[in-house]
């Protein structure tokens, strides 16, 4: 945190964040290889600054000082050699411009850093994600002054920095309310004193924005004896962009650039988003949703403090940012803009949460959502393969939370299996079912804490011995997601490692009556095991899941499976105690081996190695390590 030495109404100096030092480093050795993006991250903080009057001044109207006409004013002085970005939005005082300027969010700071790879271009994605676009003036200027005074009130503040570690702080007088950013360009930097090259790239990157962006406008000056001549600033005003809400306008006037565009300034990322849905919802509510499905993750995709993706607007006026009642938890990723004709203008968000209207919107956005993803995966599949990667993990939540579209969400997860044996979560439930054995009634699966460890499972011997496809879940969601999920299109989801194995008729009668044969051979062997064992099993049996491994845990059909009791344990949460089943293969050497040991101490370090083998090949862990090695070194020698 910075610290004051002088008093307020001095000049101060301070410094930075520690975290700060380090972000400006890198922006003034040019972390974005687009120095044009500066202008826009200005402008974009202006146009929020303006948003964020509008919305107070719905309860207070006089912090607009009989001045309600909003714009960004962009200035230059070739001679001073300096660019001026002004808006009279809301403005700062001294402490917030001592919170927002000397310090980064702290929920991203450390993020940010782990985040940053040494590449210049991959880094400059992430700066407007962690709301320091600010910061990225120091690119261009080596000097930057900002001059505020926040709406309704007497005292501004200036705030200086040369971006070496340090920012001093004064307390001067402003007229108008709002902020002024000056920026002392760096030589060399003379395009952002050219009249026509600012204009392009106001045109090029914000044009969207909602209220106008305002320069001198310029005219050509023909020289003495009609020789030479130049470009010569007006005293009249010119709005250089089009100044109108980009999602109010007719789809068919918006090209495929200014959405992008549009997309970067709501969500303050730099790459392109993978897909987007404008619509006009008229009959009962009346709205407008531009939402985008982003092509990476943001850094605080798993934060429970994250903030959301969308933006609501009311008649065009904008009420509030992070609106997460009109978008699931599970869909958490998407970006964009409601604006809705229907809510009150004085909306809050205790209103949101118990306004049926509100539920509607929301029940229809998320619709959209899904029919995008749905579009996706059916009509570009590599693209829907860039998006599971992403946030595949995140819309497994859906399931357990969105009970009303709990099918829709179910055709869009995908998974590993043994079918392919590889990491890549890409086999669907449609494709699963497509390779059903024509006699399979459930849809197999096996959850593990690695798919290393769900891969090489030994419930899986079996399966694989008769060709019949288990899923590899891996991920801690798949656990809750399954808890939402019992069945998809009448077929159910069974469990691999629960309960009796019923492979129906995938066995013969031939199969059920030799399984019985082994199970009354090896009916005392059972029950001396259970004897050694004690009430570290629930119970022992005879396998009909293995064909090469001496054992295996199995959860009862009703208790938790062991991989999630493991999750729990790890979340610090109490999981209801229930004992594994032991099942044993007779026909395995060790299990040969155990059966005839006639000396008892010996048999009971058999059985418990058997068992803590058995724990170790399903990723558990062992409650007595030394004992085991203690029994396993014994046995060696």
């Amino acid at each position: 945190m910075t610290t004051a030495t002088n008093d307020t109404s001095a000049k101060q100096t301070l410094g930075f964040q520690a975290e700060v030092k380090q972000l400006l480093q890198l922006m003034i050795h040019s972390l974005y290889s687009n120095k044009e993006i500066v202008l826009r991250e200005l402008i974009s903080n202006a146009s929020d600054a303006a948003d964020k009057l509008r919305f107070e001044a719905i309860s207070n109207a006089s912090l607009y000082e009989e001045d309600s006409e909003l714009n960004i004013r962009i200035s230059f002085d070739k001679a001073a050699r300096t660019l001026t970005i002004s808006d009279n939005g809301i403005g700062m005082r001294r402490e917030e411009v001592i919170n927002n300027i000397g310090t980064i969010a702290k929920s991203g700071t450390k993020e940010f850093f782990q985040n940053l790879s040494g590449d210049q271009a991959k880094d400059a994605n992430l700066i407007g994600q962690f709301g320091v676009g600010f910061y990225s003036s120091f690119i261009v200027a080596d000097k930057v002054t900002l001059i505020t005074r926040r709406a309704g009130e007497t005292e501004a503040v200036r705030w200086e920095s040369n971006g070496e570690g340090e920012f001093s702080l004064e307390t001067v007088q402003k007229t108008s309310r709002g902020t002024d950013v000056i920026l002392h360009l760096r030589e060399g930097e003379d395009d952002f004193l050219n009249d026509w090259q600012l204009k392009t790239i106001i045109r090029k990157y914000s044009d969207h924005i909602t209220l106008p962006i305002v320069m001198k406008k310029s005219e050509w000056k023909d020289g003495e004896n009609g020789e030479g001549g130049q470009m010569v600033q007006t005293d009249e005003d010119e709005t250089i962009n089009k100044a109108s809400a980009l999602w109010a306008r007719s789809k068919s006037d918006i090209s495929e650039d200014e959405y992008n565009e549009f997309y970067k300034h709501v969500s303050h990322d730099y790459e392109q988003p993978l897909a987007y849905s404008h619509n006009r919802v008229e009959g009962k509510q009346e709205y407008i949703s531009l939402l985008y499905i982003p092509s990476k993750a943001p850094f605080d995709l798993y934060d429970r403090e994250r903030r959301q993706g969308i933006k609501l607007y009311v008649k065009r006026v904008f009420i509030m940012e992070d609106a997460e009642k009109l978008m699931p938890q599970y869909l958490r990723f998407v970006r964009g803009v409601i604006d809705s004709a229907d809510l009150p203008l004085n909306v809050s968000r205790e209103i949101l949460q118990d306004s049926r209207d509100v539920e509607a919107i929301k029940n229809g956005s998320v619709k959209k959502v899904l029919g995008l993803l749905e579009d996706l995966a059916d009509n570009k599949p590599d693209d829907y393969a860039k998006f599971w990667e992403q946030f595949g993990r995140v819309l497994k939540e859906g399931p357990g939370e969105d009970f009303a579209n709990k099918d829709k969400i179910a055709s869009l997860l995908r998974f590993a299996s043994t079918h392919t044996d590889s990491e890549t979560q890409q086999v669907s439930f449609k494709d699963y079912i497509a390779r059903m054995k024509p006699e399979q009634e459930a849809i197999y699966y096996i959850t593990a804490d690695t798919f290393a460890a769900a891969k090489h499972s030994p419930h899986l011997e079996i399966f694989r011995k008769k060709g019949i496809e288990v899923l590899l879940l891996s991920d801690k969601v798949d656990e809750w997601m399954l808890g939402g999920l019992t069945e998809v299109e009448g077929k159910k989801l069974q469990s691999i490692a629960k309960g009796d194995l019923d492979l129906g008729k995938l066995e013969d009668e031939a199969d059920k009556e030799a399984q019985k044969q082994v199970e009354a051979q090896a009916k005392d062997l059972v029950e001396r095991i259970k004897a050694a064992l004690g009430d570290t099993v629930k119970e022992v049996k005879v396998t009909h899941r293995l064909t090469d491994s001496p054992a295996c845990l199995v959860a009862g059909e009703h208790d938790l499976s062991g991989n999630l009791a493991r999750i729990l344990k790890a979340a610090g949460q109490k999981a209801p105690d229930s004992k594994p089943i032991l099942e044993i293969n007779p026909g395995h050497r060790l299990v040969e081996k155990l059966k005839a040991e006639s000396d008892e101490a010996k048999f009971n370090d058999y059985a418990h190695v058997l068992f803590d083998q058995a724990l170790l090949a399903e990723g558990g862990q062992l409650e007595d390590p030394a004992s085991f090695v203690k029994r396993m070194n014994s046995l060696i020698l």
